[in-house]
């Protein structure tokens, strides 16, 4: 089963989406900030990493630069931004995809399982 690190400050989004993305068949874990999501990669690799990019503690950007200085290989990032620019805050943290906000939860499940293939998992 393909396993998804849901990185969001905002615990109804988190919940929202691990309850379809667990529907869908995927183990997911969750975070409420770039500092736990170090913390829960240390314990356990994603496939997909599902970035918010305005957080406390730790936000998107910083996250997406520690991530990438600590490991390789290194899963996908989906950026997620409430910004007009969400193509290009995708683009800041070299994002493999992104997907604004408010976004629907069939075409997160969609961008997520695109995503998945393009990395052949």
């Amino acid at each position: 089963m393909p396993r998804v690190l849901v990185i969001d400050d905002d615990p109804s989004i988190r919940q929202v989406v691990d309850y379809a993305l667990t529907d869908e068949g995927y183990e997911v874990d969750l975070a409420p900030n770039g500092e736990a999501a170090l913390a829960a990669i240390a314990r356990q690799h994603p496939d997909v990493i599902l970035l918010d990019m305005k957080m406390p503690v730790m936000d998107g950007w910083e996250f997406a630069r520690r991530y990438r200085e600590r490991y390789d290989p290194r899963a996908p990032i989906v950026a997620v931004t409430a910004a007009q620019d969400a193509a290009q805050r995708g683009a800041d943290v070299g994002a493999e995809d992104y997907l604004a906000k408010p976004f629907d939860l069939a075409a997160l499940v969609e961008c997520i399982a695109v995503v998945i293939r393009r990395r052949g998992r």
